[in-house]
């Protein structure tokens, strides 16, 4: 199977063609092998556009949505994300093709640990790992962008303390049925809360 000829089809048909423009983002999809992060079974599925189980009761998002999160960041800074869910780390290798440094954390450490040496099998350097609870936040660390990649029930109201100015978190919030990606921007101390789309994802791990 050609993964390089349906990695450029799957760009074309399921980014470009339902709107997303960032240059960076399709940069990005066009180069991460979204094939190494998802078990070989289901390799010959890596470039349809839906989500797949990578077990612990995970998944690894669509990869139009993994595009829609990312073009609504701020993506004028592009200094520093964290990340909320390393799951596969494909995500997390398409934010390293785009930020300068990516701070990824994982509840599951196996899962954690897997996406870990794969990224470092491709080599990615710009990455730094933790296990634990990423709606508490990492550290003291303030960040141009956040992302979470699993439902949060309420607002993160530690992670929006974790922002610099003008940053940006994105992330769905609501119970298993019920959810909605929200756009977060932190301007002049004060937050602003844009909802953007309905979406389905797995919840956040004892949030």
């Amino acid at each position: 199977m050609n993964f390089k000829n349906s990695r450029e089809r799957m760009v074309e048909k399921d980014l470009i063609s339902r709107g997303i423009r960032n240059e960076k983002v399709l940069k990005a999809f066009k180069k991460v092998p979204r094939e190494k992060f998802i078990p070989k079974e289901k390799a010959e599925y890596a470039y349809e556009d839906h989500p797949l189980t990578i077990g612990e009761g995970q998944t690894i998002s669509q990869p139009y949505i993994v595009a829609y999160m990312i073009e609504k960041l701020n993506l004028n800074k592009t200094n520093n994300i964290f990340e909320i869910g390393t799951g596969s780390g494909y995500q997390t290798a398409i934010l390293a093709e785009i930020f300068e440094k990516v701070y990824t954390i994982e509840k599951i450490s196996s899962l954690q640990n897997k996406a870990k040496k794969i990224l470092d099998n491709l080599d990615y350097k710009n990455v730094e790992y933790k296990i634990g609870n990423g709606i508490e936040g990492w550290d003291d660390k303030s960040f141009d962008n956040i992302i979470v990649s699993a439902a949060a029930r309420n607002f993160p109201e530690k992670l929006m303390s974790q922002l610099c100015e003008d940053g940006v978190i994105v992330v769905p919030v609501g119970e298993m049925f019920g959810q909605n990606l929200y756009r977060i921007k932190k301007r002049e101390n004060n937050i602003e809360k844009e909802r953007l789309i309905g979406v389905r994802f797995v919840p956040l791990v004892d949030d």
